[in-house]
């Protein structure tokens, strides 16, 4: 990034800890020119490597807020600093910071008590705002070869980490979570971080990073340098300043010529747009004349990744940072960027924090942002280090509302959005989109290598979703081998006595028990003699069978009760109350059989006397017959 001189007057506010215990009571000093034209950082007292490493990337003027910064930092105070979005605050602590440290090979190396040990730590809200605040602290330290910088933050391993803290780290950098992670294991110690900076405070609030953040505080030395520094500052923010800070000097850097909450560089465009047009609204946006970088923000990880994808499939080159990449593609992204291979950028708000890209001349809310910081924070991707850009809007119907309340809280001036269609004329003149622009970018303008050509690293990613064998990933060829192993399962529950065997946890003895209770009740039921003597009874004598069907019923109902008792159980159930009832089963069965029997052969021995009832009657009859004389023996 370039830093110009800034001929503008500031406003400087200097608020004691009294003043900060009772906002109503804020006293603003007057304004005052604190900038010069031949005002540089030698006039500071920081150290020369600092100086000439800056030098060398063209960078030996201050802007407003590291001017106002740099006198009370320096002299080790406690600072909340408060500027817009792109104006400069990395360096407005990051020179203070690297100008306390003392590096290996450096004068008191030798005097430090714990030397190796972290000097000073920046918490910072997001990965990509704290990998941009450690390669600005890099740039601004690479004539000190001995200062060792480590950043921490989840999605990478942890191992890699780990050994840069155990072979020494003057300055860490790293994200709420993983800093605490590592707090807690033993792996990093904060007992000689004497200088501490919260980087976007009012953002760690705003993602609840808060008992974190108090956590890592209370693992620094009593005595120590806070700073603070964010683009807004809300009520919690001076909250924490109260409890954590010692008397905080609140420094406020605005141009008097500017009143507003944004950067005056930035041209600020509203649309009212349908969400079935807005994609073509942005493919003509996106051929603009001298458009350069684009940042496009969504409201959540799925419409991000499908926009993205849409975009690719028009021409553009594109790529995407969400939160259901992995640390590895995120970065890719990222240095495809910046490395020129694309120039579309879809993100979610997870990277309103810390995108700092040189050139990024549009910034597009492809939905209402949820509230002024958050649009305050996005559009401030653009216009940054006094370069001009355009923040264009999109504002559907369902977000009128929520449009006017960012509109009345900023003073922008856009009550109504206007109506705009991918066919109206106003959007091509607004943007300087050329005519004729349709929705797909020509084939003699895809002259990018796209984000495929950036080489994605192994970083030993942490929470990695797997590709093919478990959750959402799984592949129907794995379903359908979990199905197969789950087949045979299901088989065994389909056997009696397998599935009582499964069951019950008394070991092999009850096992075979079961099985001998289950064969017997088997036999029993597919008898010949039970079986057939009923249908012969109902044939010969109705009545015997009839009076026998009862026991018969009464002793299969005992039989099923048997049953239900024998059912799965608990593991100490099933050893006190199997053997009770393979003994009820059995007992009711023998008991069925004998009730049948007993029955059946009454009812044989009924049919049997009806039988020869019947022969004696017809055998009587026959002797009659014989015995009677015929008509004509009589006649002679």
């Amino acid at each position: 990034m370039e830093y110009e001189k800034d001929e503008n007057l500031i406003e400087a506010a200097s608020d004691s800890a009294s003043a900060l215990a009772a906002p109503a009571t804020r006293v603003h000093h007057a304004a005052k020119s604190i900038q010069r034209n031949d005002v540089s950082f030698a006039d500071y007292e920081i150290r020369p490597e600092i100086i000439s490493a800056l030098a060398d990337t063209g960078i030996t003027h201050p802007f407003p807020i590291q001017a106002m910064t740099l006198p009370v930092a320096l002299s080790k105070h406690d600072i909340i600093g408060q500027a817009k979005t792109g104006t400069g605050k990395t360096l407005g602590f990051g020179i203070p910071l690297l100008n306390s440290i003392i590096a290996p090979g450096e004068p008191g190396w030798d005097d430090l008590l714990a030397p190796g040990k972290p000097q000073a730590i920046v918490i910072a809200p997001t990965r990509e705002l704290a990998v941009q605040v450690a390669g600005d602290l890099a740039t601004a330290s690479k004539h000190r070869p001995g200062l060792r910088i480590v950043q921490i933050y989840g999605g990478r391993a942890y191992e890699p980490q780990v050994g840069q803290l155990k072979k020494g780290a003057e300055v860490v950098v790293g994200t709420p979570g993983r800093i605490v992670d590592l707090l807690r294991h033993g792996q990093l110690s904060l007992a000689r971080a004497e200088t501490v900076v919260l980087d976007e405070a009012d953002e760690m609030l705003d993602l609840g990073f808060l008992p974190d953040v108090e956590t890592i505080l209370s693992k620094l030395p009593a005595k120590r340098h806070t700073m603070l520094f964010s683009a807004t500052m809300p009520g919690a923010v001076v909250s924490m300043a109260r409890r954590y800070m010692s008397q905080p000097t609140h420094i406020r850097a605005a141009d008097p010529d500017d009143d507003s909450a944004t950067v005056k560089n930035t041209n600020q465009l509203i649309y009212r747009a349908h969400a079935l047009d807005k994609i073509e609204v942005l493919a003509r946006l996106l051929q603009a004349e001298g458009r350069g970088r684009t940042i496009v923000f969504a409201h959540t990880k799925r419409i991000a990744q499908q926009l993205t994808d849409d975009l690719t499939a028009r021409g553009f080159a594109a790529g995407a940072i969400h939160g259901d990449l992995g640390q590895g593609a995120r970065e890719q992204a990222m240095r495809a960027l910046r490395n020129g291979k694309i120039d579309v950028l879809v993100a979610t708000d997870v990277a309103a924090r810390g995108i700092d890209v040189e050139d990024v001349t549009h910034v597009v809310n492809y939905q209402s942002p949820e509230d002024e910081r958050t649009y305050l924070h996005r559009i401030g991707r653009t216009g940054r280090a006094g370069n001009a850009g355009t923040a264009v809007t999109f504002v559907d119907w369902d977000d009128l509302p929520r449009w006017s309340l960012i509109n009345r809280i900023l003073n922008l001036g856009i009550p109504e959005p206007v109506e705009t269609y991918s066919t109206s004329p106003h959007l091509f003149t607004d943007l300087g989109i050329p005519e004729g622009t349709t929705g797909r970018l020509p084939q003699a303008h895809r002259t990018r290598a796209g984000l495929d050509a950036e080489i994605i690293e192994d970083l030993g990613e942490t929470g990695k979703r797997a590709k093919s064998t478990a959750g959402r990933g799984r592949t129907k060829g794995n379903m359908s081998a979990s199905r197969s192993k789950a087949a045979p399962t299901r088989g065994r529950i389909r056997t009696r006595a397998t599935s009582e065997a499964d069951a019950t946890a008394g070991g092999s003895r009850s096992e075979s028990a079961v099985k001998r209770t289950r064969t017997r009740i088997r036999k029993t039921a597919v008898s010949p003699a039970v079986s057939e003597a009923p249908a012969k009874a109902e044939s010969l004598a109705p009545s015997s069978t009839t009076a026998s069907a009862a026991p018969a019923k009464r002793a299969r109902q005992r039989t099923r009760t048997a049953k239900a008792d024998m059912a799965p159980a608990t593991s100490n159930e099933t050893r006190t109350k199997r053997p009770t009832a393979i003994k009820t089963a059995t007992t009711a069965t023998k008991s069925a059989a004998a009730t049948e029997a007993s029955s059946n052969s009454g009812s044989r021995a009924s049919a049997k006397a009806v039988e020869s009832g019947k022969s004696e009657k017809l055998a009587r009859t026959r002797t009659r017959t014989r015995k009677k004389p015929s008509a004509t023996d009589t006649d002679q």
